[in-house]
């Protein structure tokens, strides 16, 4: 008799968000690490000559003590700051990204270089950042990475917040979609020293500190 027709439907699987590319770490244990960037809208990586001037910044700044830095990674995406900053002994990573396949994503990179330094929220940058600071972590962070999606008006919304736990002398990362180094710079910017500002193309990239009070006069 002829075999009849294998009538069963294929099994179904949630598609997988595709992979465009890679970026590698740079420096540290696990320089020359790729890590996998997920096709996500809005999702744009630090490039690598971006990344490799910025931590030779931060490195002068902080005189090499990594081990003492403490890090909050904003708007993870790929965690390839966030990943650099543990690469190169990071006391702490704290990333924040609320894509659920980049968190994914996140946690696999995490577990495969057994960076136990690193830990993973998943949510709303500024609702985690408030939620931190009801739980006092006020003045934690040495080091807080801002690259948030461009033309949204992030970075007022979330420097307010970055001040209330950063430490003292602690360093802000920003990238931005034109340069914060202007004769009028915007109201929310007054509290803050552009202390670094470079930019490759249309990647403006800074390093904020918070502008140091006049010493009181006894």
């Amino acid at each position: 008799m002829p075999k009849k027709p294998n009538t069963k439907p294929a099994p179904k699987h949630k598609p997988r968000p595709a992979m465009t590319h890679q970026v590698r770490i740079i420096g540290g244990q696990w320089k020359r690490t790729p890590l996998p960037v997920l096709d996500v809208e809005g999702l744009r990586p630090t490039p690598d000559r971006v990344r490799e001037t910025v931590f030779n910044w931060i490195n002068h700044l902080i005189d090499g003590s990594w081990s003492r830095t403490k890090c909050l990674d904003l708007f993870a995406g790929t965690g390839v700051l966030g990943f650099e900053a543990a690469s190169r002994g990071a006391e702490q990573v704290v990333m924040v990204e609320v894509h659920t396949p980049a968190v994914r994503q996140l946690e696999a990179t995490k577990e495969k270089l057994h960076a136990d330094q690193v830990s993973i929220v998943r949510g709303d940058a500024l609702s985690v950042m408030q939620g931190m600071q009801g739980r006092g972590a006020a003045g934690q962070f040495n080091l807080i990475f801002l690259d948030p999606p461009y033309n949204q008006n992030w970075l007022a919304k979330m420097l307010p917040s970055c001040a209330q736990l950063l430490a003292k002398d602690g360093l802000i990362y920003v990238e931005a979609e034109e340069s914060l180094v202007t004769d009028t710079p915007p109201d929310w910017l007054a509290d803050w020293d552009v202390v670094r500002a470079d930019n490759a193309g249309m990647v403006f990239y800074h390093l904020l500190q918070a502008k140091k009070l006049p010493e009181v006069q006894a």
